[in-house]
């Protein structure tokens, strides 16, 4: 077997067995008092979600096998430790900014998730696989120190941001990749926009009201509604503000991508595991989620990509 496609398929079938582990032995059990981890999965629908995790790593090699020939494959001792760091570092920050530990004062709503940036630096910096198994992994983990249960199909999800993240190295025209990541991204921010517009009374599934302890009784806002097209125009903003330096236009523009098709991944599974409609995924999980990502992309993302960049001139690389 050739050595690329080992590489990745131990990669892959180690994401896979995690899950698996987890949904299938950890996640039977109920949530311990005082714990530090809370694993259940909802057993009723344990199978489906399964089923999503495996087309989510489908996706991955599908993606790889076509494109085998690219050095963006490259799986090796320094691409495992990086997955390890960014699994670490995505599901503390997810913890940490999950509303419970540092309660912050709700804006309209919306989700606030700062951490989004590390699985699309990590999927930017070090490539395709890194950034799924920091996006994947890490969301497992920080998910389960918030001791609300797994949804394991939006782990995958946030997976493949990272992923996505990483196939700006797919393409030898790096600027002219990231015009068509603009337009695609484009359209499907127009889609998700006119959705909303349409279904204004949906209420929030994200929205989490910690004094009352209750999910998705409030309707969206406005503004909830509309941060992905305000997050859209500050990456576009920010792609040519930093059209001279295009590590930061590329990083923000792909992890743009990824936010839009990993969440949408994720929002599109609940059709058919939790049985809503397309109008309830889009406007009560897919807006409020998608959304604030893109105002963190643009925000965060060159900062950790010229942090980095700052590294490797110290350390003359």
């Amino acid at each position: 077997m050739d050595k690329r496609l080992a590489n990745i398929s131990i990669s892959l079938v180690v994401i896979l067995a995690f899950f698996a582990l987890v949904m299938f032995v950890l996640g039977k059990g109920q949530a311990q008092e005082g714990a530090l981890f809370n694993f259940s999965v909802d057993q009723a629908t344990v199978v489906l979600r399964f089923v999503f995790v495996v087309i989510g790593l489908l996706i991955v090699f599908g993606v790889y096998y076509f494109t085998r020939e690219n050095a963006a494959w490259e799986v090796g001792t320094r691409q495992v430790v990086w997955m390890g760091i960014g699994a670490a570092l995505y599901a503390i920050f997810s913890y940490m900014f999950n509303g419970t530990v540092f309660v912050v004062p709700s804006v309209s709503q919306v989700a606030l998730r700062p951490a989004i940036a590390i699985p699309m630096f990590f999927g930017y910096a070090f490539g395709p696989v890194v950034g799924f198994f920091t996006g994947a992994v890490g969301n497992m983990f920080g998910d389960a120190l918030t001791g609300f249960g797994l949804s394991p199909q939006w782990s995958i999800g946030n997976g493949l941001i990272g992923f996505i993240a990483g196939l700006w190295m797919l393409f030898k025209d790096r600027k002219q990749s990231m015009n068509t990541v603009l337009y695609v991204s484009g359209a499907l921010v127009l889609l998700a926009a006119v959705l909303y517009f349409l279904n204004r009374n949906v209420p929030n599934m994200l929205f989490f009201d910690p004094a009352n302890n209750i999910f998705g009784d409030a309707t969206i806002s406005i503004f909830a509604g509309i941060s992905i097209v305000v997050g859209f125009i500050l990456v576009v903003a920010v792609r040519f503000l930093f059209a001279s330096n295009e590590n930061v236009a590329a990083a923000v523009t792909w992890g743009m991508l990824g936010n839009l098709l990993g969440l949408l991944f994720a929002a599109l599974a609940d059709i058919f595991i939790n049985g809503l409609s397309l109008a309830a995924t889009i406007v009560g999980q897919y807006l409020p989620a998608a959304g604030p990502n893109l105002i963190f992309a643009a925000i965060l993302v060159p900062l950790l990509v010229a942090a980095y960049a700052a590294v490797q001139r110290q350390s003359g690389r």
